[in-house]
This record gives structure tokens, C-alpha cells and sequence, in this order.
């Protein structure tokens, strides 16, 4: 008989959803603007199976995928998993066959030496495919229509690494798909591949680096130039694996690298800089003017991820938590490895942050992002989910420092928004942005869409889900 542990990861709004759902035509409030024409696709994690050891992260569920279609002022949704092989062979057996989260020590010996890949992290659309993507295994391909899973790729047999980023980034100059991947020869290594993936989906490059040392390398950015890597010690080993620890902690002692790679000369040897110890995830942008490159993300002064606890026992600190908007900046001119600038661009703390894509690689101004808001209430009926979550949609003008912003209500969680310009040739950040708000108190989540320029007038259109969507990670849009 199924039944999943009585923890949170599984239990109140975090309960698997484990269904694959049709609805045509969904129940709309306002008015969903005309020229939104494409598809919307997002990833969450979603167990097929209760998990093997008992107990397990938010991390580690089975991929499940989104598609929210506007076509004529109408929403269809679909859902579907991604049959990963994972999926496939848990499927047959009835039960969970991997263990923790990225501990292959505790899998079932059956499936020893078999990808064990979610595709849970982002759903990206490329080239005709749709990319499902988790960082410890090669891509998986849906199709972009049918949610169909087509299996795995490593393009034809040329991507040699054993891992690909869950935030490839697209060159909009050049079409290209620009990548990565970090344990690259295998578990826990240092090994790291640069990818260039073409726009017709063929690997044009890939290359080979070391990290100064094994980290959670989640997201980097890129410039028209150059690749930017950004080495935050959230950390893992093998014998953290042995001693059944969760695969990353974070590290207080150890410095941040930024590491940069000219794209024209991926094989050249990256040079390093380096800064005090602090964390840092995901990337809002980066470009470079000439020698000097400029790296916006958001830094916390301590670890941000609970679930991956301090290397040496220091208790969470949400505080430190907190992360602000903060321009990185290195000139390669400079005659010092040690040289790295940095400025608080962001007033309110946040994270998830997105651009215009159509400006990616070059200076910017526009910017969206989650904040977590302490001064807004909180129902008490959902603090334990709420009290952490993401609770307030951001609009941050970088060229003004200005910041404009909307709380979703003390019983809402909002998940990463998602830009889409109004045309292909529309003014930087003149368009919508949409961005998923959990219901928590009615079991149940909207798609709501905003006016980019308008965020704090609140949402033009929501659309109204009669169902509960899990708490899921990234995704991004694909117009028709």
C-alpha cells in the first residue's frame, strides 16, 4: 500500500500531486491580452513513488511538467511527468528504486550505473524541443505540443560530459544555446564542460575546465564575450555520501571564485578572481564593457538552503539569509586575481530574478524577481509554508534604482516569474510577466498575468486552476 511519510515535504500543500491533467479552456478573471500568443512551461519536482529511505528532500521528486497555452485570449493546461529513465524503471517495479538526493550509495543495486536524473528543475524550450532539465544528467526532450517524453540527448553521441545546467542561457544575437556542466567526469568531481548548442540543436562546443572545488554550480551568467562562473561554497563530497549527509553543505570557510572564459577561445584556461565567503545562486544578467565584466545576483550573507545545513553545524540563519540585488564586477585588465568590485543594486531582499531574454548578454535595464516581504502579514493557518516563501512580485528598474512592487496576499506563495514581450520588437520590458501564485489556504493555484510595466496595479488576468500545483523551481515562455 502507497503511503507517503507524514513530514513536510509530503504533507499539506506539499502533498504529491501524481497526476497527469487535460483542462481545455480554463476559468479565467480579466481579461487575458489578445497578443499573448505561445506557450508557457514550468517544472516542479513530484514523486511517483513515496521515497526509499523514508524521508527525502523537495528536491528529489520525479519531473513533472507544466504547459499553460494562450491562443485567442484563452488559457489550455496541460501536465504531464517527464519519463525519465528513472521514472520508467520505478514505474515497472512498483516502488522507489533511488535513494537520497543525489547519493547513488543508497539505490537500490538494480539500478546502479543508470541515470538517475529528475528533469524536475526547468522546462526549456530550444530548437523545436522542449528541454527538461535536472543538473546531474544529460538533457531530457518533450515535445512541445504533447508533453511527450522523447528521452535523453547528448547530441548525437558529442556531448561527452556526464552532466548539463538546468539554466542554459540563449545568445539572442547569435541563437545559440550557451551551457554547461559540473561533475562533469563523474560524482563529486571538479570537472567542469562549456557548451555552445547551435539554433538548429547541434553541439558547435563543448570544453573542459577545473573548478577551484566542488560545488553546487547552479546557475552562471554570460556576456556577448565571455562565460562567467561563479563558485559559492555550497559544497559535497564522497564522504559526506558515505556518512549519509545531504550531498551539499555550506562551507563558511571557504572563499568565492568568479571564474571567466572568452567563448571565442572556450579551451583557454579560465582566469580566476576571488572574494570573501557569502552565497550566491541564480543570475539576473551579466555583460562586459570591453575588459571590465559586470555579474548581477543576488547575495546573502549566509546560506540561503536549510535543507543543505552548515558543514560545521551553525544553526539557519534567515536573517543572514537574505539576499539583495548586488552588481559583481572584475576588470581583466586588472593586474590582480584578488580585484572584484561589488554593489547593492537591489533595496528589498529576493531571489528567482529574470530578464527580458531578448536582452540577455548586454546591459539592461529592467528586471523581475520574488521578495520575501517580513513586514507583510501572514495567515497563521499557513505560516509554516508562508513564513519562508516568496510572498511579493518585484519590478526592478536598474538603470533608476527604482523598485515597484505587489504583495500577493498573507495566504499566497508566488514561484519564479517569467517575462514575455509584447512583439519580437518591442521596447526592452514592454510586455507581461507571469508568475504562478499557490493558493495555500484553498489547496489550489492561478497563473496570474501582470502589465511588466504596471506590477504594482496588480495582476490583468488570472487564471484560475481548480487544482493544486506543486511548489516547483523554473520556466520559461515559447511564443508561437
Amino acid at each position: 500500500m502507497t503511503r507517503f511519510p507524514q513530514k513536510p515535504a509530503f504533507t499539506g500543500f506539499n502533498t504529491p500531486l501524481r497526476a497527469e491533467i487535460d483542462i481545455v479552456d480554463v476559468e479565467t478573471e480579466g481579461e487575458i491580452p489578445s497578443a499573448l500568443s505561445g506557450a508557457y512551461y514550468r517544472a516542479q519536482p513530484d514523486p511517483q513513488f513515496p521515497p526509499r529511505l523514508g524521508d527525502d528532500i523537495l528536491f528529489n521528486g520525479d519531473g513533472a511538467i507544466s504547459m499553460f497555452r494562450f491562443d485567442g485570449g484563452k488559457v489550455d493546461f496541460k501536465h504531464r511527468w517527464a519519463r525519465t529513465d528513472k521514472f520508467l524503471l520505478e514505474r515497472e517495479a512498483g516502488e522507489a528504486l533511488f535513494g537520497a538526493y543525489r547519493n547513488p550509495l543508497t539505490d537500490d543495486p538494480s539500478v546502479k550505473g543508470r541515470y538517475r536524473g529528475t528533469a524536475n528543475t526547468n522546462a526549456f524550450p530550444f530548437a523545436g524541443k522542449l528541454y527538461a532539465l535536472k543538473e546531474d544528467s544529460p538533457p531530457v526532450l518533450m515535445d512541445l505540443d504533447t508533453l511527450e517524453t522523447q528521452g535523453y540527448t547528448t547530441f548525437d553521441g558529442k556531448m561527452t560530459g556526464q552532466t548539463f545546467t538546468a539554466h542554459p542561457k540563449i545568445d539572442p544575437v547569435t541563437g545559440n544555446m550557451v551551457a554547461f556542466g559540473y561533475a562533469a567526469r563523474g560524482l563529486c568531481t571538479r570537472d567542469m564542460t562549456y557548451y555552445e548548442v547551435d539554433p538548429q540543436g547541434r553541439l558547435a562546443c563543448e570544453s573542459w575546465f577545473e573548478l577551484p572545488y566542488y560545488c553546487m554550480m547552479h546557475d552562471f551568467g554570460v556576456t556577448r564575450d565571455y562565460a562567467v562562473f561563479h563558485v559559492a561554497p555550497i559544497v559535497g563530497s564522497i564522504e559526506r555520501l558515505e556518512k549519509g549527509l545531504p550531498h551539499f553543505g555550506f562551507d563558511r570557510s571557504k572563499d568565492v571564485y568568479l571564474g571567466v572564459i572568452r567563448r571565442d577561445d572556450p579551451d583557454a584556461k579560465p582566469r580566476w578572481f576571488k572574494t570573501e565567503n557569502c552565497f550566491a545562486s541564480h543570475v539576473m544578467n551579466a555583460f562586459n564593457e570591453g575588459s571590465k565584466i559586470y555579474f548581477d545576483t543576488p547575495v546573502a550573507k549566509n546560506n540561503m538552503f536549510p535543507f543543505f545545513p552548515d558543514v560545521d553545524g551553525h544553526p539557519f540563519n534567515p536573517v543572514d539569509a537574505q539576499a539583495y540585488l548586488t552588481r559583481w564586477c572584475v576588470d581583466l585588465n586588472g593586474n590582480s586575481d584578488a580585484f572584484f568590485s561589488k554593489e547593492v543594486i537591489g533595496r528589498t531582499p529576493g531571489e528567482f530574478p529574470r530578464i527580458d531574454d531578448r536582452y540577455a548578454m548586454a546591459a539592461y535595464r529592467h528586471g523581475y524577481m520574488l521578495v520575501q516581504d517580513s513586514t507583510k502579514p501572514v495567515d497563521p493557518a499557513c505560516k509554516s509554508i508562508t513564513g519562508f516563501a516568496m510572498n511579493t512580485l518585484c519590478h526592478v528598474d536598474v538603470a533608476a534604482g527604482k523598485e515597484s512592487t505587489w504583495f500577493v496576499g498573507p495566504s499566497s506563495a508566488l514561484q519564479e516569474p517569467c517575462f514575455v514581450p509584447r512583439s519580437a520588437d518591442s521596447d526592452e520590458g514592454d510586455g507581461w510577466v507571469l508568475t504562478l501564485a499557490h493558493r495555500i489556504l484553498e489547496m489550489r493555484t492561478d497563473l496570474l498575468v501582470f502589465d511588466a510595466q504596471q506590477i504594482s496595479e496588480g495582476p490583468v488576468a488570472t487564471i484560475k486552476l481548480p487544482v493544486r500545483l506543486k511548489f516547483g523551481l523554473h520556466g520559461n515562455w515559447h511564443a508561437h
